[in-house]
């Protein structure tokens, strides 16, 4: 039988990044390896789990820092989105692209790329407790949208967050995202029209 998926959280940096730790029959997913490599490693022993398996949601800076330290530390398989891998300071072992499944302690976790706060980050969906989480990068927030740098990016990132999040996944759904608070897709579904108008 197949154990559940664990959440574990912490903020790291200054930004208030958020790095989660999926935990599962002694294995840990580290989604973004941020900063602070020594409070990602304490967060896994702690859950009394090993990384073998980190997701780098996207390219910027923020979300890599620890990157290259916690890799060298466990041995993980590196995964990220193929239109992010160019701009990552580590070798990617999987490229993920929409549709695409990560195969982890059993579990088999849907990942799908969002267009336009950066070329191409990944979301990656788990089932925790019943619940599916939505764990999302910087592509979704409580209140609007990931920033954007032009029209055409935001066209394309409001597209892809409704078209495969809002219309795929139920309203109890919680969005995690890569700072901040967690939220629920039916909490911000009734805001999409109010975004596609301000354009953030």
């Amino acid at each position: 039988m197949t154990e559940p998926i664990a959440l574990h959280q912490v903020s790291v940096s200054a930004m208030d990044n958020n790095c989660y730790l999926l935990a599962s029959s002694g294995q840990g997913l580290l989604i973004d390896a941020a900063a602070e490599p020594e409070t990602l490693l304490n967060m896994a022993r702690e859950a009394g789990v090993e990384i073998t398996v980190v997701l780098t949601t996207h390219r910027h800076h923020d979300h890599t820092g620890a990157l290259t330290d916690v890799l060298n530390a466990t041995g993980a398989k590196h995964y990220a989105p193929f239109l992010e891998v160019p701009a990552l300071p580590a070798e990617v072992d999987v490229e993920l692209r929409d549709g695409d499944i990560i195969e982890f302690a059993g579990h088999e976790l849907p990942v799908g790329i969002l267009r336009g706060h950066t070329p191409g980050g990944a979301f990656v969906v788990a089932d925790i407790d019943g619940t599916l989480n939505l764990f999302v990068g910087d592509s979704l927030f409580p209140g609007g949208l990931g920033k954007t740098q032009s029209e055409g990016d935001f066209v394309r990132l409001f597209n892809d967050v409704k078209d495969k999040l809002f219309e795929v996944y139920p309203d109890d759904s919680i969005v995690r995202p890569g700072h901040g608070k967690p939220t629920t897709l039916g909490t911000e579904r009734a805001h999409l029209d109010e975004w596609w108008e301000r354009r953030w």
